[in-house]
């Protein structure tokens, strides 16, 4: 069994291309008499922060080469981070080959993910920035984390040489083995970012053609640790990098169902970013009200007034800079998390009185930022490219077909678009009506489609809002004409739907006898 307290520190090794506090660092390490190897550019730093460094080349005896592609790929660095101290004939050969223990690794890697963002990269030069030493050193060390300390982040910088000041010079076995774990996993996703890249740049999956590759790898970092998932009894943590899409401005830490109403509620706002100003109010990730008005103020009551209950403890999210008129109308009623991309004078301090509430600000659109969308089943993952946001409306409906003996007006048009953005981001089976770029019932994951279809009738009908003249949207096919028909019946005048039933000319048959007009998208929108 591996020693629980090996030698002390007494050689490191520092390569690092992100030079942030490496001076400070190493300076640390020679308080403690610790002898420094360093690589070039590292070994430059440290000499212009007046701290004493050995050259690789000198302890490898061989010069970097092929500009630097090679420089720490030698035995006599790998087997002084790999011998095993406790076995005598690992020391043994160190000795025979004239070869020193390295006790400690400092290293952090080429920026690869970054080279890859820069659109005039061409592809030999961003396979530059694949690093072969550095990973290599860094995994050494953390396989013989018995014995080696590998320290893979500025980060971790302050901390390590605290510990080793604190107990001359050594490392305890636990954090040893937590800085292995971070190398790894620093190492892990280096190497998933790569292969992420060159699937993208090949663009083909198990057929030859998509985004789906034959295997499918991803390694993130964990961002949050969450009180709890789902139900209390459940544990929960948040991976990835959040920071590009929004920030938490105010409130307690976003808890596992916030996060993914959170989530829900950016998609859906995404759907608006082409339009006047909108306002969404979700619960249980399912839109409850959303409504495009003339001003925000507007659009939250003809958003709130499709479902006056369920708000409550919801989710509020808006397309625009939100005003403080509409700041004091949602907060008549608790509301958990507060979404805007801005807000505009005196708002934030408004929102920010009630300590219960979570204030986010929107930044980058959802749309566009991950092409796959991943979900756990038993016994593996299922992965998909993502339902990207719609475009804008006169785009989106260069693709619709009308049916029917009357063609919708153009005021039913801007409905049925309205009304067909909302039913994207409602639980299938959804059904949603809409008159005047609002909505007035909303029927979200029933069994069938005629359940979800009297739910979002029931539910206009206790909101006391009237379906005349109002619209339909169904994210999938009508199965029969039914549903065509009960809707009629309900005072709906135009319906979309993708279409794709072995019976679509029943339901258009239907929509005729009704005189009701009828858009066939092609696409349909479920969401499980």
């Amino acid at each position: 069994m591996p020693p629980d307290a090996p030698s002390p520190v007494r050689r490191a090794l520092l390569s690092v291309y992100d030079k942030t506090g490496i001076a400070d660092f190493a300076r640390r390490l020679r308080s403690l008499d610790v002898e420094l190897i360093s690589t070039g550019g590292t070994a430059d730093t440290l000499r212009d922060a007046g701290i004493d460094v050995t050259d690789v080349a000198d302890v490898t005896g061989v010069p970097e080469v092929l500009e630097g592609r090679v420089k720490t790929l030698h035995p006599a660095l790998h087997a002084g981070i790999l011998a095993r101290r406790s076995r005598e004939d690992d020391m043994a050969a160190l000795d025979e080959h004239d070869y020193a223990p390295i006790d400690l690794v400092v290293g952090n890697l080429y920026p690869f993910s970054e080279a890859v963002q820069d659109p005039d990269a061409d592809p030999e030069t961003v396979m530059e920035y694949v690093d072969i030493g550095g990973p290599t050193m860094l995994r050494a060390a953390a396989k013989n984390h018995f014995d080696v300390g590998v320290v893979s982040a500025p980060d971790q910088y302050a901390a390590a040489a605290d510990e080793l000041e604190q107990n001359d010079g050594h490392l305890s076995a636990p954090t040893r083995r937590r800085l292995a774990e971070a190398a790894f996993a620093h190492t892990a996703a280096y190497d998933q970012d790569i292969d992420a890249h060159l699937s993208r740049a090949s663009g083909a999956d198990a057929d030859g053609d998509g985004d789906l590759q034959p295997t499918y790898n991803v390694a993130l970092p964990q961002a949050q640790s969450l009180r709890y998932g789902e139900n209390p009894h459940q544990e929960g943590a948040l991976y990835g990098d959040p920071s590009p899409f929004y920030d938490k401005l105010h409130g307690r830490a976003l808890s596992y169902n916030n996060l993914l109403d959170t989530s829900s509620a950016l998609a859906l706002i995404d759907e608006f970013r082409d339009a006047g100003p909108t306002c969404a109010i979700l619960k249980h990730t399912n839109p409850s009200g959303v409504a495009t008005a003339d001003t925000l103020e507007e659009a939250w009551h003809q958003a709130f007034a499709t479902d006056t209950q369920s708000p409550y403890g919801g989710i509020v999210v808006v397309n625009q800079a939100l005003d403080q008129a509409t700041a004091e109308a949602i907060d008549e009623i608790f509301t958990e998390i507060v979404i805007a991309p801005e807000f505009e004078p005196g708002v934030l301090e408004f929102l920010t009185e009630q300590d219960r509430r979570r204030v986010v600000r929107a930044k980058q659109p959802a749309r566009g930022t991950d092409r796959l969308d991943v979900r756990s089943v038993l016994g593996g993952l299922l992965v998909q490219t993502r339902d990207p946001a719609l475009p804008p409306a006169a785009t989106a409906r260069d693709g619709w077909e009308v049916p029917t003996a009357r063609a919708p007006s153009d005021d039913e048009r801007a409905d049925l678009d309205f009304a067909w953005r909302v039913a994207k981001h409602v639980k299938s089976n959804a059904i949603v009506y809409a008159r005047d770029q609002a909505t007035l019932g909303v029927g979200a994951g029933q069994m069938s489609r005629i359940d979800a279809s009297e739910l979002a009738v029931f539910k206009a009908e206790k909101s006391e809002l009237d379906l005349t003249g109002s619209v339909v949207a169904s994210d999938a096919f009508f199965p029969f004409a039914d549903g065509l028909e009960a809707a009629a019946n309900e005072g709906a005048r135009a319906a979309i739907q993708p279409g794709g039933s072995i019976r679509d000319d029943d339901v258009i048959e239907a929509a005729d006898a009704h005189d009701v007009a009828m858009i066939l998208t092609g696409q349909r929108h479920f969401r499980h």
